[in-house]
């Protein structure tokens, strides 16, 4: 029997299936990063790109791609580079981040305050121009639409993904699930096929979100059962250094550079400013005005949160809408 034959998912018997790995197998692999196999969906450059062990092993031409989230970081997190973008750099793990955006993960080394609110990195022009060098990202656990038992992978977004208003049929990942939300019934987004679309008039590489059909029963079941998965677990709980098996930060360069992510690119920082200018200019009164939330400002003290009036629309409609694509 060849090897591929006798570890066929098919032929694992019951007690080796979603086994972790034993502390004897890590010894004696050199104590390997669990989550280094780890499979995720980048969009740098504006393409989605699938990655295994941070190696690029496929990328899609599409400018969309229909997923199924099967589980959702419960807050924003926070993640910190030190130095400037250099693109020819090795990977690197960054220097600080905070899984629940309020304070340093454990075992943070180099961590730049005990509390996110006070951190002077995020503080507007700590990084380029007015921007903070400390940067939002929200981590979701998703299957592709056509393949619900297959590999759960990690989307990890930047700022300009997750806040903002909706423009249109545009929206950002908080203000699309607001709108789902707000049907009559409310719409949960592991109950649907979720369209992530890259924004062409952005100035990086930006998705919106929209929603493109109920799930059938059988991938509903299938949907629950991923997303209680490990694999789920890790791709909300990890950096995507982690998912590709990079855990030490590299050292500073002469000139003060090293690599950083890649949503921690500097044509971010413009992309983010872009946004705000564009929020900025007046516009005509609208009879009904939706708002959503916009990235939340720098070491302010957040404001009380009202009631957000939302354009109510009939399910069936929506319904009737998301095969129009």
């Amino acid at each position: 029997m060849s090897n591929i034959a006798m570890f066929n998912p098919s032929n694992v018997p019951a007690f080796a299936k979603n086994a972790e790995l034993s502390a004897t197998t890590l010894a004696l692999a050199g104590g390997v990063n669990t989550s280094a196999g780890m499979k995720r969906v980048s969009i740098k450059g504006g393409v989605f790109r699938l990655l295994s062990g941070g190696k690029e092993i496929a990328s899609i031409e599409d400018r969309h791609l229909d997923v199924i989230v099967v589980k959702a970081a419960p807050k924003v997190s926070r993640i910190f580079y030190a130095g400037s973008y250099d693109k020819d750099a090795a990977a690197a793990a960054p220097d600080c981040t905070s899984a629940d955006g309020e304070k340093p993960d454990a075992g943070v080394k180099n961590r730049q305050s005990a509390s996110c609110t006070t951190c002077p990195q995020n503080i507007a022009g700590s990084g380029n121009g007015q921007s903070r060098a400390c940067r939002y990202q929200q981590r979701l656990a998703v299957v592709l639409a056509n393949n619900p038992s297959g590999d759960v992978l990690q989307v990890t977004l930047p700022a300009t993904s997750i806040f903002g208003k909706e423009d249109g049929e545009k929206r950002p990942l908080q203000a699309y699930a607001r709108y789902m939300a707000a049907q009559t019934p409310p719409v949960n987004l592991d109950a649907i096929v979720t369209r992530m679309k890259f924004d062409t008039k952005a100035e990086s590489p930006k998705l919106i979100f929209a929603p493109v059909r109920w799930l059938t029963n059988d991938e509903y079941v299938t949907a629950v059962e991923q997303s209680k998965s490990t694999d789920a677990e890790k791709a909300v709980a990890i950096t995507p250094a982690a998912a590709d098996g990079v855990s030490t930060p590299a050292p500073l360069a002469i000139e003060g550079k090293r690599p950083m992510g890649e949503m921690m690119e500097e044509d971010e920082d413009a992309a983010i400013a872009a946004e705000r200018a564009k929020a900025a200019k007046p516009k005509k009164a609208k009879a009904v005005e939706v708002e959503a939330e916009e990235e939340p400002e720098v070491r302010k003290a957040a404001a009380k949160v009202e009631s957000v009036p939302v354009k109510k629309n009939k399910l069936a409609d929506i319904v009737a809408d998301w095969d129009d694509e």
